[in-house]
């Protein structure tokens, strides 16, 4: 058999140099891919965490049905995912347009209440008084509802505009607090003193002299016309005075009711801060576990890029060898 001549041999460790040095760059090319994949890590550790971490993939929501949470999720069905300035600027207005009614509606009130059992006083009077304590009832109403909608909104506001809604709310309290104060004493006013309608009243003693001229008969019949008459006069007024009574107190605004919906609605945001601060907690617990787990990456990337050169000379070492070799047996 006719041995190979040298310049094949080199040839051919030519060709098995060239094998390993592709192999090589392959190797080093996904060595370099993985560590591209660590710094991309490294920069973003909280992305990471929110993909990699069990906890944050299933989690109990704010509030509403959903339970996706993290920065590629959806957004969650909660009360302030919503927020718009322009929603928050017209409910602040319409607020303070609300807080300006009621306090001029207290004035009004305030100098009417001055008037009551006095000769100016009227049944014209009274109705003026009803009519702008409902006024005033209505605007404490709509006040209410858009306080606790603004409570909502600003949830994702900042800081200068929660504080926009705490100066509201309490001068809404305050208005509230003056305008109960000031309906109460009218209303004690105007059952201490009821208006009394002109009417024509019938003069017993001249009923008697014109019973006792004509007979003593007629002039028994007269008291006991004017007794009826008197009686019913009297029955009269007890039925006004019990009605304006009742228009009195269904004009008094129920304030304990409205005190006790704005607790509450302090009371839910409270909670609400309170959830969203557990579940910050919790992120953070997590983006901690996260670090702890790049760090783990990146030590056994280390570690692997270590074996990789280990073995890569080891090859290049055994493939010197075994070329020198050749090349010597075949000389």
């Amino acid at each position: 058999m006719k041995s190979p001549s040298p310049k094949v041999i080199i040839l051919y460790s030519t060709v098995f140099v060239e094998e390993i040095l592709y192999l090589l760059l392959l190797l080093y090319s996904r060595i370099n891919q993985e560590e591209n994949k660590g710094v991309e890590r490294d920069r973003n550790p909280f992305l990471y965490c929110l993909h990699r971490s069990p906890a944050m993939s299933e989690r109990e929501p704010i509030s509403g049905t959903s339970k996706d949470y993290g920065a590629t999720a959806a957004v969650p069905n909660v009360g302030f995912a919503d927020f718009s300035p322009t929603e928050l600027y017209n409910l602040s207005e319409g607020i303070a347009d609300n807080i300006s009614t009621i306090n001029t509606g207290l004035r009004s009130l305030e100098k009417m209440m001055k008037q009551i059992g006095s000769p100016s006083d009227s049944v014209q009077l009274r109705d003026k008084i009803h009519d702008t304590q409902q006024s005033v009832n209505s605007s404490v109403s709509a006040t209410a509802r858009d306080i606790q909608r603004l409570g909502v909104v600003v949830r994702r506001g900042d800081k200068p505009q929660k504080l926009q809604v705490e100066r509201l709310t309490q001068a809404f309290r305050e208005a509230l607090a003056t305008y109960s104060s000031v309906q109460k004493k009218v209303s004690e006013k105007m059952a201490a003193h009821m208006p009394r309608p002109p009417r024509v009243r019938n003069d017993p003693g001249a009923l008697e002299q014109q019973a006792i001229a004509d007979d003593e008969e007629a002039s028994l019949i007269a008291n006991q016309q004017a007794q009826a008459r008197l009686v019913q006069f009297e029955t009269s007024m007890m039925l006004e005075r019990e009605a304006y009574i009742n228009k009195i107190e269904a004009d008094v605004l129920d304030v304990n009711q409205i005190v006790q919906e704005l607790a509450q609605m302090v009371n839910q945001q409270a909670q609400s801060v309170e959830t969203v601060e557990s579940h910050i907690e919790s992120v953070s617990a997590n983006v901690e576990a996260g670090v702890d787990e790049l760090a783990k990456a990146a030590e056994y990337q280390r570690r692997y890029r270590r074996k990789m050169f280990i073995l890569s000379l080891i090859i290049i070492i055994v493939g010197i060898c075994l070329i020198v070799w050749l090349v010597k047996q075949f000389r």
